[in-house]
Parts: C-alpha cells; sequence; structure tokens
C-alpha cells in the first residue's frame, strides 16, 4: 500500500517503522530530521503532498489543535484528499471534536478513523500497542491488517470518537492506578518497610496490577526517563474533565489524580514519565520512596 505518516515522534517513528520494514511505500512529512530507521521512506515537502501521494494517512500528533492543524491548516491533508481515501488518526485527542473532523473528511469522499493506542514507547518499538478504534466496519478491515503491523490488542469500539471516548477512559484508570499505587508505596516506606518487598509481596495478591509492577518499580528505583510524560497524560485527564462537564458527570477521583499532575508540573517534572506522580505525593509527606 501507498502510506502517509505524519508525526515522527517517540512513538510515531517505530510505529511508522514497522510499517516500512513490512514493505509498503511510506510517504512522511516532519518538522524535525527524518530519523534513520525511516530513509527508505519518501519526504513530502507539505502535508497536503504526503495525502496526494498516499492511499492511506496515519498521524501520531500530540494534541487536538495539533491534528486540527494538520488535516485542515495550510497545505493541510485535506487539501492533498481524493475520493475513496482513508485518515488514521491515532494521536489522543478530544472525542468530540474528532466527531467534527470525520464529517469534515468524510464531506470530501473520504473515510475516518480515530485510532489512538495505548502501550507507550516500549509498546510501539514492539508492535504490541492496544489500539482503540472509532469508524465503520468496512474501513476498519481495510486498515486493521496495518494495525496488525503495530499492536496486538485491536478492538473496532464503534462509531467515529469512540476510539478517542476508550483512550480518555484508559487514561483516568491509568492516572488512577499511579495515584494508588504512589500512596501505598509511599505510606509503606515512610512506615518503615521496605517499599521493594511490599511491592514484591503485593504483586502475588489481588492488588497485582500493570501499573505496581512497571511504575511501582519506577517510584523505588526512580527512573523517570520518560515513558510516557506528565504533561501528555495532563492533556488526557484534562478532556476527560471537560468531557465530563460537557455531559454532567462527576470525576472526582480523576480531577484528585490531574491536580496532582499539575503539582509535578508546577515544581518542573511535567517531562518526566507519569509515575513520576509520586513526588507530589512526597512533597506533601516529605519523604521519598526508596528501597533501603
Amino acid at each position: 500500500m501507498k502510506i502517509g505518516f505524519i508525526g515522527l515522534g517517540i512513538m510515531g517513528t517505530p510505529m511508522a517503522q514497522h510499517l516500512l520494514t513490512a514493505g509498503h511505500e511510506m510517504f512522511v512529512r516532519t518538522r524535525s530530521k527524518v530519523p534513520e530507521a525511516l530513509s527508505a521512506a519518501q519526504v513530502c515537502a507539505t502535508n497536503a503532498d504526503v495525502a496526494r501521494h498516499a492511499d492511506i494517512i496515519f498521524l501520531m500528533l500530540p494534541d487536538t489543535p495539533d491534528v486540527d492543524a494538520v488535516l485542515f491548516g495550510k497545505d493541510g491533508v485535506a487539501e492533498g484528499l481524493s475520493q475513496g481515501k482513508i485518515v488514521v488518526d491515532m494521536s489522543s485527542i478530544s472525542p468530540m471534536d474528532t466527531k467534527t473532523f470525520a464529517q469534515k473528511i468524510n464531506a470530501l469522499g473520504c473515510e475516518y478513523l480515530d485510532a489512538p493506542v495505548s502501550g507507550g514507547e516500549v509498546g510501539a518499538k514492539a508492535a504490541s500497542l492496544t489500539i482503540m478504534v472509532g469508524g465503520s466496519e468496512t474501513t476498519f478491515n481495510t486498515v486493521k491488517p496495518l494495525f496488525e503491523l503495530m499492536g496486538k490488542n485491536i478492538t473496532l469500539v464503534g462509531g467515529n470518537g469512540d476510539g478517542q471516548t476508550t483512550k480518555v477512559a484508559n487514561q483516568i484508570i491509568v492516572a488512577l492506578n499511579i495515584a494508588a499505587v504512589g500512596e501505598a508505596l509511599l505510606f509503606a516506606s515512610k512506615a518503615g518497610a521496605d517499599p521493594a518487598k511490599v511491592r514484591a509481596a503485593l504483586m502475588g495478591g489481588f492488588a497485582s496490577s500493570r501499573i505496581l509492577e512497571v511504575h511501582g518499580e519506577r517510584m523505588i528505583k526512580r527512573t523517570f526517563d520518560p515513558g510516557f510524560r506528565i504533561a501528555l497524560h495532563q492533556k488526557d485527564l484534562a478532556l476527560a474533565l471537560n468531557g465530563a462537564k460537557a455531559i454532567g458527570v462527576s470525576l472526582p477521583q480523576t480531577a484528585s489524580a490531574a491536580q496532582l499532575m499539575q503539582a509535578c508540573a508546577s515544581n518542573g517534572w511535567g517531562q518526566l514519565d507519569h509515575s513520576a506522580l509520586v513526588k507530589s505525593l512526597e512533597l506533601m509527606a516529605a519523604h521519598e520512596v526508596a528501597s533501603k
């Protein structure tokens, strides 16, 4: 297939590399130097040029305004689209704006899938991402072989916007679990127990989780290199809270986790991995989680 890929960041680069390695012809557009791993891709001058050359155009961008600009700004993807092409947005952005974007792309005679991912840089490199998709079943089936080159758990959730809604739900669960693990390990550490041994014990019980396994270890070993940055998780929780307000739902625990991340950002830790949320709890306790 002729594939376009826009957004060659920490996750976008390995995702695009999997598609390129599988033998697909690739057209890319990036503001920075094209990574060496994608040297076989053809570099386009504009986003519109990517859309003109490719049949399926993937986006992997930081936030809603970035997707809006790439799709509908000057020399944007929309300007290069023609009947029957497919736009696949794998960014994590607003579900409500996604529905608007899809309508605009559909009006051009093209199809749209929102397909945000979970799994971070590790999952992107290992092609083990969880992919949550919103859009038509026919379009999903067309793109699914490409999704399978990037991920393992691939689910068509519903119509446009439902993929993004699922990703927001995912980020709520992850944030609250990080906060819970942080509080538990901080409590254990300040009470005098070895948090590493406490974590090992909990991994064998009902409290066991992927967050306790991976991020609990990060908290103990102080390995906060991203991963998935606090600043990006803040964006996702803002999407959750703004969406909750729009539909009349209260999310008190999500709001609490968002405030803990805000405390981290205010102290200059926004570029650390989201497991560093524990640092805001440590500030209040005047105690640092660390293995004895």
